[in-house]
């Protein structure tokens, strides 16, 4: 059994903050696998349910980014499950829009959410990596991750969602390779025809003109003359 969590923060003003992305990648499991509607429980809302026969839960802490810490242990410690039972989903500013990362273990980088984690169930968790860009000051990061996404932003983030979605099977497996092969058809997919995702690149390019005979080039009258009559 594995415990999902998304980071974010609770209620409708932040629902589509860039900070709230693990709650939307949560939200788009739950609807595409039928997992039943949420419920309060473990300062936070989840939903229990399975992917073929494997069972998972799927918890948004509601104690606010800073403490999701609490949350996380409270369900760990009601459904008995170590560390390497869960798996964080959170906003990466480091990672490029539309980027997607799976790793286990390692520091917090700064991420108030995971910091919390880490104090309250160490650091030996699996991490899914949601790439949102960076402001380009870190001074800019709390306001920035605080915005909603943009309007560009949709169809990127859409995809990121998808895969997210079409791979949490393999996240209840543990199978992290799967789940990045899974997120990857949906970010990056292969083009049909060349396999290039150019199709503008796979265009013949025209022949080069033939080159000059540099003998009939050079050819006087006479010499043209006598070669007419051979």
């Amino acid at each position: 059994m594995k415990l999902i969590v998304g980071l974010g923060n609770p209620g409708a003003k932040y629902s589509k903050n860039r900070h709230n992305i693990g709650f939307m990648a949560l939200d788009r499991i739950a609807a595409d696998h039928g997992f039943p509607a949420w419920k309060g429980k473990h300062q936070g809302t989840i939903s229990e349910g399975r992917f073929g026969a494997d069972r998972a839960v799927l918890l948004k802490p509601e104690t606010f980014m800073n403490n999701s810490g609490q949350s996380v242990q409270a369900a760990m410690r009601f459904y008995k499950l170590e560390p390497e039972d869960v798996v964080v989903l959170h906003d990466e500013i480091d990672l490029a829009p539309g980027k997607v990362k799976h790793k286990f273990g390692g520091g917090h980088a700064g991420h108030n959410g995971l910091r919390s984690v880490h104090a309250h169930i160490g650091p030996d968790y699996a991490r899914v990596r949601l790439g949102v860009g960076h402001p380009g000051h870190k001074d800019a990061v709390p306001g920035y991750v605080l915005r909603d996404f943009a309007k560009a932003d949709e169809d990127w983030l859409d995809d990121v969602l998808r895969g997210v979605s079409d791979g949490a099977p393999d996240l209840a497996t543990g199978d992290a390779a799967k789940f990045m092969n899974a997120v990857g058809l949906r970010v990056s997919p292969q083009r049909s025809g060349t396999g290039q995702k150019n199709p503008k690149a796979a265009k013949p390019q025209p022949a080069a003109p033939p080159e000059p005979n540099p003998e009939k080039e050079t050819a006087s009258p006479l010499q043209k003359l006598i070669e007419r009559f051979r």
